[in-house]
């Protein structure tokens, strides 16, 4: 007898892979029977990602809409191929089924399982939507949003749930002991952690360059930074030049233990981050990403912000104008425990730890629903 197959549909980043590789993982754990299969990109993070898993992984040929008009045909072709290839997939087999995470990797699988009845669902975790996940929501019968801001903006849905975004569950086990002893750093000095996602943030790199001054004086605390490969060597000479002790790393594969140990974070403000530095209750300051025309990092932002759980700094792409601004948000929360206290609780009651369990739970009824 086939096992029951569950199809995970989107991937491009981690923002996007993450919450439907815990989504799979909470419904194997449940089912453990359950095989998975991600229809992602030809993206090196998709295979990266999904073979750390063991997990079949379908490289789709669909692109990214292009702005160009005169590539519109190119797109198209991709696409009709890509739904051509998950339909004839899913024809053959029938997922009991199939979660879109967003981002145009998602739309070919929705849309084919869609067409055999196969039942679909959405997860949408930035505040704003974005535009695939807007045109294939009247397609699925149910959409999972992390935040009640988002619900307004999806008026078309036949079902949807807030429910928080999906974590990895080594966020839920990572201690801030075992943290200070992957990084090598102490565990009772206060610690910054600085982090521009999994590339790394050239603008919040280039403030932090201009800010020797705070890091100065505020000797007391620890400074972690994950710079991206692209400016490791620069921000390690510059911190060295200036006599700051850092520990500067182009990325790491154990961001859970970095937040553990980190009592104040800086970040940009992707939704997949937001959720793991909620579901951590860490104190943030925020510096989204500004050159999204629909500033979907900004909304994800103010939310916290809003909560009181984190501070927001506008990114204006000038070092020493961003690092004045960064300095003032820096400067009393580094020096108050009280305000710290409460800025971090405010975050721990944004954070939904059981959302890939509640995510789980849900494809579960609803495939058993619609079978």
């Amino acid at each position: 007898m086939a096992r029951p197959w569950f199809v995970i549909a989107g991937g491009g980043t981690g923002g996007h892979l993450y919450p439907g590789l815990a989504v799979a993982q909470a419904i194997q754990n449940v089912q453990p029977d359950f095989e998975v299969t991600v229809f992602g990109t030809r993206r090196p993070i998709d295979h990266k990602l999904v073979s750390a898993c063991a997990y079949e992984l379908v490289q789709q040929s669909v692109q990214p809409f292009p702005a160009k008009f005169w590539r519109w045909p190119k797109f198209l072709l991709s696409w009709q191929q890509s739904v051509r290839a998950a339909r004839g997939r899913f024809s053959e087999r029938k997922p009991v089924a199939v979660l879109g995470l967003g981002g145009y990797a998602a739309g070919p699988p929705i849309v084919a399982a869609a067409k055999l009845g196969i039942p679909t669902a959405l997860f949408n975790p930035d505040a704003l939507p974005g535009r695939a996940n807007r045109n294939l929501a009247p397609k699925v019968h149910c959409v999972f949003v992390q935040w009640h801001e988002t619900v307004e903006h999806f008026p078309k849905v036949h079902e949807i749930k807030v429910t928080g975004c999906p974590i990895r569950p080594e966020f839920a086990a990572a201690t801030r002991k075992a943290g200070s002893r992957a990084f090598k750093i102490d565990e009772d000095r206060p610690t910054l952690l600085i982090t521009g996602a999994s590339q790394g943030a050239r603008s919040i790199n280039a403030a932090c360059m201009e800010m020797f001054d705070l890091w100065r004086v505020a000797s007391q605390w620890q400074i972690i930074h994950l710079t991206g490969e692209a400016d490791l060597e620069t921000c390690r000479a510059k911190y060295k030049e200036a006599g700051v002790e850092a520990r500067t790393l182009a990325y790491t594969d154990h961001m859970a233990l970095a937040m553990a140990s980190a009592d104040i974070v800086v970040s940009r403000a992707g939704a997949s981050t937001l959720a793991e530095i909620t579901a951590m209750g860490i104190p943030a300051v925020l510096v989204p990403y500004p050159f999204d025309k629909k500033q979907h990092q900004l909304a994800n932002a103010k939310i916290l912000e809003e909560s009181r759980a984190a501070l927001v700094v506008q990114d204006k792409n000038n070092p020493k104008d961003n690092a004045r601004r960064l300095r003032d948000a820096l400067r009393d929360l580094m020096k108050s425990d009280l305000r710290r206290s409460k800025m971090a609780q405010a975050s721990a009651a944004l954070g939904r730890t059981h959302a890939a369990e509640d995510i789980a739970s849900e494809l579960i009824e609803l495939a058993k629903r619609r079978t």
